[in-house]
């Protein structure tokens, strides 16, 4: 038995062929023929996406957002600095968590503690969030990318960033399950 079959060595689904339908530098989109453990045929699509970096940057009890606007919902909102390395796969994952915060809001952390890791969608995506807790910071300049334009960022007391969470200001579920990661580990 291994962790990707924990129940005997008959898969579950097995793929028998697959296919790009979709595919640029952000992301790739396969659909695959399948077969279930009952002999059943179907088809499965998968999204592939770089994993990416989440910090929770926190210091003198305040945490660092940035807020951008998400095209896909047409809206601004406030979330941690995240982000992948599409360009360069083979950073590690406190490398892109570095780059990412420094890119986003101009700090660079003299502390970065790898908390954790989580699949973001795994029952359609094979993305990994890496989630950091970033201390010790000192300011510099921003480094945005093209994609970034508009991008702002600031700091916020830790009591009113909980109540954006509750409140339902946030909306992102990367910054509620990593700051909930690091909260359940008594990180933060």
């Amino acid at each position: 038995m291994n962790e990707s079959n924990p129940h005997g060595d008959t898969p579950e689904i097995v793929c028998t062929g697959s296919r790009v339908v979709y595919q640029n530098r952000w992301i790739r989109v396969r659909e695959d023929a399948i077969v279930r453990a009952d002999g059943a045929p179907g088809i499965y699509s998968v999204v592939e996406r770089a994993d990416f970096a989440a910090i929770v940057a926190i210091q003198d009890g305040q945490i660092w957002l940035v807020e951008q606007f998400r095209y896909p919902v047409g809206a601004r909102y406030w979330e941690l600095p995240q982000g992948a390395w599409e360009d360069d796969p083979h950073k590690s994952p406190e490398e892109v968590a570095r780059g990412e915060l420094r890119e986003e809001t101009g700090l660079v952390a003299g502390k970065m503690l790898h908390a954790g890791s989580m699949f973001i969608a795994y029952g359609l995506c094979t993305q990994r969030c890496n989630a950091f807790l970033a201390t010790d910071l000192t300011q510099q300049a921003q480094q945005l990318d093209a994609e970034e334009a508009g991008l702002i960022c600031r700091p916020f007391p830790l009591p009113e960033f909980e109540n954006m969470l509750r409140d339902g200001v946030i909306q992102d579920g990367v910054t509620m399950a990593v700051f909930g990661l690091l909260r359940l580990k008594g990180l933060v």
